[in-house]
């Protein structure tokens, strides 16, 4: 058993929206066709190709800087820490009065980022615990959820 207090931020929900979103098709595809807007505006001197590549590689990550400092601030939820705790039957999340369960059987997947790593909880929606509060419980829980889930789910790097 594996028990955290961990304080969700705007930096930790941007760093999950940027993993989520640029791997969805839709996040790919617009990185993709900004890339080649690019390209052809650099090859055949069209600027308006030029400036609407750079319009489609900026606006994802900027509109999703935005959402992630509004829901932080706006969201109770993301104001006091939550309480964490990683058992044999999956990951219970408390803060005040409040708790919730989740069991191991209906997670969908773990991933992992540069700074965090996310338990999907349904296709859109995760618990993330961002790497810099995990301290020396980092390898416990890693291996906690590395153990309970299927290994075709996990795919969590140090």
């Amino acid at each position: 058993m594996v028990e955290l207090d961990i304080k969700i931020g705007a930096r930790e929900l941007y760093d999950y929206m940027l993993m989520h979103s640029y791997n969805s098709p839709a996040g790919l595809l617009g990185s993709g066709v900004g890339a080649i807007m690019i390209i052809v505006a650099l090859s055949k001197n069209q600027w308006l190709f030029l400036i609407a590549g750079i319009v489609l590689l900026l606006y994802l990550p900027w509109t999703l800087f935005i959402r992630s400092r509004k829901q932080a601030l706006d969201n109770p939820v993301f104001q006091q820490p939550l309480h964490y705790v990683l058992d044999e039957e999956g990951i219970t999340i408390s803060q005040g009065e409040t708790s919730t369960h989740q069991a191991w059987e209906n997670m969908v997947k773990a991933v992992s980022t540069g700074k965090s790593i996310i338990v999907y909880t349904t296709r859109v929606n995760a618990t993330i615990f961002p790497k810099n509060q995990l301290g020396d419980k980092k390898e416990a829980v890693i291996e906690i959820i590395s153990t309970h889930m299927s290994p075709k789910k996990v795919k969590i790097r140090n």
